[in-house]
């Protein structure tokens, strides 16, 4: 799961993304108005840290700025502002909680546990699609109650895939929400190839039925 950071505190922001990445989100960093706007301009996010006070701009613009882009990325707002009117306010732009300065690393991997759950899986903390079960909580996948040993990568993917169904996936996508900005440094996505090729391999050897379709030319498809 891919989480971008805006907070301008740089010891705060950077002490957030120690603990999310031992949590096994991979998260980007922006540390003022301008940088955020290019980054949810550039990319897509399952969550978004959202400090409201920052150099350049204000959280709530970029709120506005996500609604006017028809954005799906999931926010909370994360403030010492306890005012209440700037809650509301976040809230009807389009945020989805809202958690206030100083919060413990716990409270905050449960909220966003919570949000993507909520936005992606309808708030289930297991995922079932026939033979093949996926526990968030514990990042565990079991195929007909046999567990499958999966990567950190091939779990994201499983994840990014069940979150997506139906829909055709392109390999710069799965590039980007693999390795984020670093996407954008590679020649080739011949490595979203090799990750998609042992997820396959290792859901099929477990007697899962293959749900994961190539569209030559364009990407992969979850087909249920």
């Amino acid at each position: 799961m891919k989480i971008l950071i805006v907070e301008d505190e740089q010891a705060l922001a950077q002490d957030m993304m120690q603990y999310l990445a031992h949590e096994q989100y991979l998260c980007e960093w922006a540390p003022d108005y301008r940088t955020a706007l290019e980054k949810i301009h550039g990319y897509e996010y399952d969550c978004i840290l959202l400090d409201l006070m920052l150099p350049g701009g204000d959280g709530l613009s970029l709120l506005q700025e996500l609604k006017d882009l028809n954005k799906q990325d999931g926010v909370i707002i994360i403030s010492a502002k306890n005012a209440i009117e700037d809650k509301v306010q976040g809230l009807r732009l389009g945020a989805d909680d809202y958690l206030s300065k100083p919060f413990h690393h716990a409270e905050l991997a449960a909220r966003i546990e919570s949000l993507i759950r909520r936005k992606q899986f309808d708030s289930s903390n297991v995922v079932v699609q026939n033979e093949l079960s996926i526990d968030i909580h514990a990042k565990t996948v079991m195929v007909n109650n046999v567990l499958v040993n999966l990567t950190k990568k091939e779990y994201e993917l499983l994840l990014f895939f069940l979150g997506n169904k139906n829909r055709v996936l392109s390999k710069g996508a799965l590039a980007e929400h693999l390795s984020g900005d670093f996407a954008d440094m590679f020649d080739n996505h011949d490595f979203v190839y090799a990750h998609v090729k042992n997820l396959k391999r290792k859901l099929k050897e477990s007697g899962y039925s293959d749900y994961i379709k190539t569209i030559y030319g364009t990407g992969y498809k979850w087909e249920t």
